[in-house]
């Protein structure tokens, strides 16, 4: 990092953070200096990412939050982590979806910003047991009025996680009937030996159906749930046909992703084109 004044606050905090969860831990004059900004400046930066969880506060810095397996944090707690790789990926993975196709978005933040990227798609079929991207097509819907080539919106019931996910035999049972082209799956974690995890028992068993019903599965995740295993795996690698990541994904995990299964980075061409 060198000098950033003109970053956004949403940028720095994603700076800060990687530096944290990279080196173990930061002190606050050192990211004065490699920010360019002041200590007030870094200790709201601080402050802010410790009430989402993702870092601890300590004399002068901070350390990385560890979590136990069972920890899911909230949607809010999630929504303001990772922003503009988010919105990176959805509009990659949103290029896979053909006019028409039967598609399933799962729960989680970066499948409700693929699903603000869907909305101008043609004559889709949703599937999805996120009550968040229902509200999405939903809210649509409702400001532009009844419209040709509007998605069909299908949303399995269930209970309801601290994620806004439906999940539970009844969300199993609906999933467990239906076929879909392309499932899009947000994931708590990915990583070579746990393959996909969550820390939701109930959340991987629907997550499994979820996969067992799709021709082809793309997991849209950003950089920082590579590496990070949750208490329940739900699916292998190689059920796994396309990982859409960010450029923040390191070159050891590209090397290792692209032996199982095709990444899209967003934003960069792929090897080959």
């Amino acid at each position: 990092m060198s000098e950033n004044q003109n970053l956004l606050a949403e940028q720095r905090r994603a700076l800060i953070l990687d530096e944290v969860r990279r080196r173990g831990g930061v002190r606050v004059n050192e990211l004065t200096r490699k920010l360019g900004v002041s200590d007030m400046t870094v200790r709201r930066d601080l402050d802010a990412l410790a009430r989402q969880g993702v870092l601890e506060k300590v004399h002068g810095g901070a350390v990385p939050v560890v979590e136990a397996s069972t920890h899911e944090p909230g949607f809010e707690a999630k929504s303001g982590l990772e922003l503009s790789a988010k919105e990176d990926i959805a509009r990659a993975a949103a290029e896979l979806v053909p006019p028409g196709a039967a598609i399933a978005l799962s729960g989680g933040t970066t499948t409700y910003a693929l699903a603000h990227q869907l909305l101008d798609v043609p004559d889709l079929t949703v599937v999805t047991n996120s009550v968040r991207v229902a509200d999405v097509f939903h809210a649509a819907q409702r400001t532009s009025g009844p419209r040709q080539g509007a998605a069909t919106v299908v949303l399995t019931g269930g209970v309801r996680t601290p994620s806004d996910s439906l999940v539970g035999p009844v969300a199993d049972q609906a999933i467990a009937a239906l076929h879909f082209d392309l499932l899009f799956l947000g994931v708590h974690g990915i990583s070579l030996e746990a393959g996909l995890s969550t820390p939701n028992l109930a959340e991987a068993e629907t997550n499994r159906r979820l996969v067992q019903s799709a021709r082809r599965v793309v997991v849209v995740a950003d950089h920082t749930k590579w590496g990070v295993v949750g208490l329940s795996s739900f699916a292998k690698l190689e059920q796994v046909d396309t990982l859409v990541t960010d450029a923040g994904l390191e070159a050891e995990a590209r090397a290792e992703v692209s032996e199982h299964l095709r990444l899209i980075v967003a934003g960069e061409p792929e090897n080959g084109d």
